[in-house]
């Protein structure tokens, strides 16, 4: 995997602006309003700035958070973790390990077998549709 590098106005004219602020400058969607809290339909969620695989429907879960949410990333190599201290509190900040899009955050309270809940944003996701998915 080959890592990709833009300039800031590269990415600015790439993205959305909900994209940029979010995938660029670390922003959060509101809960319950991106596009695949709810989404039921399998397929593989790719990074929304490179394509990057790095979810699998397989992997998803409801955790009522109202945030798109995974129990293990589609390749160890597809995302990366590093500490996030912003808004006064020590968290896990997740991102594209091919682009450094900012993804969403990651908590140790999801189902078994990993015990991980990664919380991401609907907007740095885009689902590559495999099928309809349970009624």
């Amino acid at each position: 995997m080959s890592e990709i590098e833009k300039s800031d106005e590269e990415w600015r004219a790439s993205l959305t602006p909900e994209q940029y602020r979010v995938c660029r400058q670390q922003g959060t969607e509101p809960a319950f309003t991106g596009a695949y809290w709810d989404e039921k339909r399998y397929g593989t969620y790719r990074c929304s700035c490179c394509g990057e695989a790095l979810f699998s429907s397989t992997h998803k879960f409801d955790s009522g958070t109202g945030w798109p949410s995974f129990w293990q990333a589609a390749s160890p190599e597809a995302v990366e973790a590093t500490e996030d201290r912003s808004h006064g509190m020590v968290r896990t900040e997740v991102h594209c390990s091919r682009c450094g899009a900012h993804l969403g955050h990651l908590f140790p309270d999801g189902p078994a077998p990993t015990g991980l809940r990664y919380c991401i944003n609907s907007v740095s996701l885009k689902l590559e549709p495999e099928g309809e998915g349970p009624a």
